[in-house]
């Protein structure tokens, strides 16, 4: 049960005076806290989205499919309906994809697989002597740019920033002295607060822009949008949101956390340890610094050569390969290589029984996270099967529509009706799906061009990421911080993360309309500002 207290009661907070916003902070993690274990909650949800659909159904609630004739997934009749998951179809439906709900869940295996391979280097004392010989000499500033930056640029292999950098994080900052929370949340802030950043385009700038192509051609049948058509305003919010991310982290979260009391944590954190390298560990790191040489030149030699066998094979590129789509699988290779030679030489691992016991520890330890999953993945599942998720989507959109501004303006409510339709929809390809046929033809009816708009949308998207349960990983999160606050509840994480969002978004809204009208600069390489018609 979760163990909560009131603002007035808490121990660690800093010295001094509150700020009204810190009191405001204080107030979400209090009453987030009062509601049940995380895991109690998810499976309420579910119950609540099968009697939510039950009443929707009854009253005949729809609306109209915005998407095109002939998208996919659009309904025969044009009417996206409630699916009455109380009704005897309902039923039969959660009873036979009840296991389905649950293996199917992309983060389960994906966590798990990656984990076996993490666990190896972090049992050897890889990962430990790593993090001391990277940061102990850096200064506190350097090391959180360090951690907000790193987790920007996780974002072209989203698996590698959740399951390794976040947790590693909390390990940094634990190593240094520091509260392993604002570790974990400045990381997790770079990872999925700032998920549209990066200075290299990823999987979801195909993805988006071909559905931004797909609404503009409502309007305009010839007009083309390439994945590139938002790579300048990327490049340059990555640093801003490395800046404001630090910024928030240093000022605002670690205060807000104050000292860390190792008491709190539910596992042993003796791996965690602070000091200086031995001669064994310096040795142990230059043989496991060769394998990781050795292992990425066998893996670059399957991509990197035109004849590489993990390149994809109808196209000959990168894009869309074995190589990115299964990246889970290069990095369960990536650490258990050099994480079993650093055990080896150091003495830590003798033999595959070590290997074996590390890998076993670390499920061990992912017991509550499998539960967890299973609750999620049933109310994620329900959501989108019963169509309320993309309902509310569009509700938002036409609210948003009514509006009736033609100004730029516009742009800061629609940034907003995005953040908030990320609550609920968790997938910024579903959400863009249904809301691009609404905002992209209406946009470019008032004069501005496809690229403008998914730029202002992947925005909203992103900063609502952190606070957030529909986050597919957001369950691996609240895991990773019972490591070191075995209480900690939801209200707890949320209240931790919403700076960031609330300054993720004030800066990137600023960024945005200086970038493209006080400036009149391109989002994109040739991405146009304004549609002509």
């Amino acid at each position: 049960m979760t163990t909560t207290t009131s603002p007035s009661d808490r121990q660690d907070s800093p010295p001094g005076r509150k700020t009204a916003f810190i009191r405001f902070l204080d107030a979400v993690e209090w009453l987030g806290n009062l509601l049940p274990h995380p895991i109690t909650l998810f499976a309420l949800f579910a119950v609540s989205v099968i009697v939510i659909s039950g009443i929707a159904s009854y009253f005949g609630l729809s609306v109209p499919d915005p998407r095109p004739v002939g998208a996919a997934g659009r309904a025969p009749d044009g009417v996206i309906e409630v699916f009455n998951l109380m009704s005897g179809d309902g039923l039969r439906m959660i009873v036979t994809s009840l296991v389905k709900n649950f293996t199917g869940f992309a983060p389960l295996g994906t966590v798990l697989v990656a984990l076996l391979g993490v666990a190896i280097a972090e049992h050897s004392g890889l990962l430990s002597a790593a993090v001391r010989g990277l940061v102990l000499q850096a200064s506190k500033r350097t090391v959180t740019v360090i951690v907000v930056f790193a987790g920007i640029i996780s974002n072209t292999a989203s698996e590698l920033g959740y399951v390794v950098l976040i947790p590693l994080a909390a390990m940094i900052f634990h190593s240094l002295g520091r509260h392993p929370i604002a570790g974990l949340a400045a990381a997790f802030a770079g990872v999925s607060g700032g998920y549209s950043a990066n200075l290299l385009l990823g999987t979801v700038d195909p993805l988006l822009s071909g559905i931004t192509e797909s609404a503009a051609h409502m309007i305009d049948p010839s007009y083309s949008v390439g994945p590139e058509v938002n790579w300048f305003f990327m490049i340059v919010s990555t640093f801003l949101i490395t800046g404001v991310g630090s910024w928030v982290t240093m000022k605002i979260v670690e205060p807000k956390l104050g000292k860390y009391d190792p008491s709190e944590a539910s596992v042993d954190l003796t791996q965690d340890k602070v000091g200086t390298l031995t001669d064994a560990e310096k040795r142990g790191l230059k043989y496991a610094g060769l394998a990781v040489l050795g292992v990425s030149a066998v893996l670059a030699l399957t991509v990197v050569p035109e004849w590489g066998v993990l390149r994809n094979p109808e196209t000959g590129l990168v894009a869309g390969s074995p190589f990115l789509k299964g990246i889970v699988s290069l990095i369960l290779v990536f650490f258990a290589i050099p994480g079993f030679v650093y055990g080896k030489v150091v003495g830590t691992m003798k033999n595959d029984r070590d290997v074996i016991d590390a890998m076993a520890k670390s499920m061990n330890s992912m017991g509550m996270y499998i539960v967890l999953v299973f609750f999620a993945a049933q109310f994620v599942a329900f959501f989108k099967i019963t169509n309320l998720g993309t309902i509310f989507a569009v509700l938002g959109a036409d609210a948003l529509q009514s509006i009736g501004l033609t100004g730029p303006l516009l742009f800061l409510f629609f940034i907003m009706m995005c953040g908030f339709v990320n609550l609920m929809l968790g997938s910024a390809s579903a959400q863009w799906a249904v809301t691009a046929p609404i905002f992209v033809p209406m946009l470019m009816l008032l004069g501005y061009a496809p690229e403008v708009i998914q730029a202002a949308y992947r925005i909203g998207d992103s900063v609502t990421n952190v606070i957030t349960p529909m986050m597919s990983y957001f369950g691996l999160i609240i895991t990773f911080a019972a490591r070191y606050k075995k209480d900690l509840g939801m209200g707890t994480l949320i209240a931790t993360m919403i700076p960031y969002s609330i300054f993720f978004f004030i800066g990137w809204t600023a960024l945005f309309f200086i970038w493209v009208f006080a400036l009149g600069l391109p989002v994109g390489p040739g991405a146009a500002t304004y549609y002509g018609g």
